[in-house]
This record gives C-alpha cells, structure tokens and sequence, in this order.
C-alpha cells in the first residue's frame, strides 16, 4: 500500500513541476484551483471507497461472502448514479466553484479549461473507488497498487507528451488525467471480475436489497461524506484565503502542499491497512488481535512521519528548487518551509485514527470530531491570526490536524475503556 499511495501524490508534484517549468505562476495557480475543485467533486465521494472497505472487512471477518459481494454491487451502483449526477450538474458546479473561489483573471480562466475538461473522468473515477475499497477490505492491496500504479504512470507519461512534446498548458495535463482515469477503470474491471470468476460468488436479489445492509451503508456513508466535506473545505479555504495574497502566494502553498500530500499518501497505506485488519478483528470479534493491530499501525505511522520531517529539514531545499524555476515562487517557499517539516508529526494521529475508526465503521464519531476540529479550531484560529498573514494560515491548518488527532484518539480509547467495540 505505501508504493500504491506513493505513486498518487508524485502525480501531483510531476503536475506542478511541468507547469512550474512554464513562463509564468498562473499556469501552477491553476493546476492548483482546478486540483482544489476536484477535491471537493470527486474526493467528496471518498465514502465510496472508505465504507466499502470497512463494511467488506467485517462481512469477510464473519465468513460472509456472498454479502462482501453485494457490497461490491451497491457501491457500484450508487457510484455510477452519483457520477451521472455529476455530468448533469457540471454547469452548476463550475458557476459555484469559481464563485467562491476568487482568483487573477488568467488563473481562472485555465482553471476553468481545466474544470471542462477534467469532469469527464467521474464515472471512472467514482466506480474505481468501489472497486479499490472492495479488494482493501478483502486485505489484497496487491489489486489496488497495479490499479493506481497504471493511472499515474499513464497520467505522467502523458503529461509529459501533451505538455513537454506538444506545447500543451493546462488542456493537456487535465486530459492526461481522464484517459488515465479510464485506463485505470478498466484494468479495475478485469481484474475484479478474474477474481469473482474463480470465487463462484452467487448474484442475490434479495441480499443486495437488504433492507438492514442498505440502512447501514447508507448511514456509513453520509456520516463520511460529511466528514470528507468538512476536511476539503478547509483545505478549500486554506487555498483560497492563500489565492487572496496573489499569484505567487497561492502557486508557493500549492507546491508546500504537494509534499504535504505525498506524506498524507504514504502514512494513508498504514490507514488503509488498519481499515481492513481492524474490521477483520471486530467482525471476528478477536479483541487481543485488535489492540495489537492498533498498537503496529501507530507505531509504523509514527515511524513514517518522522523519516518525512527528517527528510523535509534536510532536503526541503532541493525538493523546492526541483519543483520551480521560478526564483519568487522558490523564496516565498523557503519562508514557509517550517511548517511543512512541523506537519508531518502533527497530523499523523489522524491520519492512523482514520483508518482504524472506518474499520470498526464509527464513523459518526469522525463526522463528530472533524466538525470540531474545523468550526471549533480552523475557523477561529485562522480569525484570529489573520495579521500573521499566510503564516496564520498555516498555522491554523496545523492546529486542525492536531485537533483532529486528538479528539479521535480521546474517543478511540474511551471505546477501548467501555468495552464497546465488539
């Protein structure tokens, strides 16, 4: 899983470097706005991955098979809808996007050539979420590693044709990114249905349409939905209140958070590990092999973090002059190169609370503290630290994670305490 999530966030910093390596900043404050919305469009609906995993986990840790199965077959269904629903109201959506978002007239008019083109890839993208959660939660990562491998090796590949060989700008890269959607949905459905084949999975009707399964991820996935929400909104705002200082501003948090991310991504392989071991030790109701897995997953995560904060004071230099050769972008980067190496020990908490709480499917309590964390903390923080400028951003995002952590675990060990997790 570290090799399957590391490969999505180079994406993203292979995005910025092509555009970083053009004449001007808005081509990078683009990529940034256009990632932003898509964001909110596509990761909105993470829940497709998130519940299937935890759901699939525990259906399998009760050696119930043929429900793993129709939990493949909602998810599906629900996420073809959803993306349908997507395409129809892509007209709405740009208008509200690009209304809350104010940026320089040349960012968002490629922002906006990068919206038009991008949405296109949601039915593929929707439905490999599905599909991804389903074999995380059967504890084969081996499935969704070849799935993202093909998608961003495709993705960057080509953004180097479009962009480099072809003189693309932004049509380029957001194309690279559909095809590569598309190839990595196909691979999804192949592989998925090898493995159905050799399973002799048997098709029901009335267990698909279970009223009590239906009831169940419905209420799992509105309660991550909103979780989701919260936490891309704040990300949202981060973006935005950064686009207010200017071009170079926002082209400099964009490419801090590319690292940012690529940490995210490597300590999220521990989480989606905890997802599928933890919802296997609770639907097998093995507490001893619960608090052993808990205990490896933040122990690991730990270790993880550390190794990018070490990484980030040693080399954040080099990583910033890689990425831009823009010499205003690379100065204003330097500035705030602190808190990119403070982050990585403060926001792995939530990142390892994340996945076990989806495997044990308390997903409520997520809603619960991410609500806190953003209109408790980020919120306020960010008030009251405006005259600190871009600084107090940063610092109120960092406050967020480090809310975010520490609620989760306060409630994951009184769970632990009480005795309410099997």
């Amino acid at each position: 899983m570290v090799l399957s999530n590391l490969s999505v966030p180079l994406l993203g910093i292979v995005d910025t470097a092509v555009m970083g390596h053009l004449d001007h900043a808005y081509y990078m404050g683009a990529v940034a706005i256009g990632s932003l919305i898509f964001s909110f469009v596509f990761w909105g609906f993470g829940f497709l991955r998130m519940g299937t995993t935890g759901l699939v986990a525990q259906s399998l840790g009760a050696n119930d098979y043929n429900e793993s199965y129709a939990v493949l077959l909602r998810g599906c269904l629900v996420a073809l809808v959803l993306a349908i629903t997507l395409l129809l109201l892509q007209p709405l959506i740009a208008w509200l996007s690009f209304s809350v978002i104010k940026t320089s007239a040349e960012v968002e008019f490629h922002a906006r050539i990068y919206f038009d083109i991008r949405i296109w890839s949601a039915p593929a993208t929707l439905i490999t979420y599905v599909i991804v959660g389903w074999f995380l939660g059967r504890q084969n990562a081996r499935v969704p590693l070849l799935i993202t491998l093909l998608v961003n090796i495709v993705n960057i590949l080509l953004d180097l044709l479009f962009v480099v060989g072809l003189g693309m700008t932004i049509e380029g890269v957001a194309w690279a990114s559909v095809i590569a959607d598309y190839s990595g949905l196909g691979l999804a459905i192949y592989l998925t249905w090898r493995l159905l084949k050799r399973g002799h999975y048997r098709y029901s009707k009335d267990q698909l349409l279970k009223r009590r399964a239906m009831a169940k991820m419905f209420t799992i996935n509105h309660t991550i939905f909103v979780r989701t929400l919260c936490l891309l909104f704040t990300f949202a705002f981060f973006t935005a209140k950064g686009a207010e200082f200017g071009d170079t501003i926002l082209a400099v948090n964009a490419l801090l958070l590319n690292f940012q991310t690529l940490m995210a991504y490597v300590l999220d392989s521990f989480a989606h590990a905890a997802e599928a071991l933890v919802g296997h030790d609770i639907g097998a109701q093995n507490n001893a092999s619960l608090h052993r897995t808990v205990t490896a997953i933040m122990l690991w995560s730990l270790g993880f973090a550390g190794l990018f904060s070490l990484a980030y004071w040693l080399g954040g230099s080099l990583m910033i002059a890689a990425m831009s050769d823009i010499e205003t972008v690379r100065q204003h980067a330097h500035e705030y190169l602190p808190w990119l190496i403070l982050l990585p020990l403060i926001s792995v908490w939530s990142f390892a609370y994340d996945g076990i709480f989806i495997g044990a499917t308390r997903t409520r309590a997520m809603r619960d503290t991410m609500l806190i964390s953003t209109f408790l903390v980020f919120i306020p923080a960010w008030y009251f630290f405006q005259f600190l400028d871009n600084h107090g951003l940063w610092l109120a995002l960092t406050l967020f994670l480090a809310a975010r952590g520490l609620t989760l675990g306060y409630i994951w060990h009184r769970y632990r305490r009480r005795g309410s997790l099997l």
